[in-house]
C-alpha cells in the first residue's frame, strides 16, 4: 500500500508507482469523485479522442416493424 501525504494547500504527489501503471500526462483534467470517504480521480476525456470509434457501424438496422 502506498501512502502520500496532503500539504497544507491539500495538495497531493503521486507516487511514480502509480504514475508508471496509470497513464496520466502533465495538464491532464482530471474528475473528482467522493465514495464515503474515498476519493477517486478521473481523466475527463475530450470529444476528439472518441471521433471515429464508431467507424464501420451498420446503420441500416431495421428497428420495428413500423420501420420496414
Amino acid at each position: 500500500m502506498l501512502a502520500v501525504t496532503v500539504s497544507a494547500k491539500f495538495q497531493v504527489v503521486l507516487p511514480r508507482a502509480v504514475l508508471e501503471r496509470v497513464p496520466i500526462t502533465v495538464g491532464e483534467k482530471m474528475q473528482v469523485v467522493t465514495i464515503d470517504r474515498r476519493i477517486v480521480l478521473l481523466p475527463i476525456e475530450m470529444a476528439q479522442s472518441a471521433r471515429g470509434f464508431l467507424a464501420g457501424i451498420d446503420t441500416a438496422v431495421v428497428r420495428n416493424a413500423v420501420e420496414r
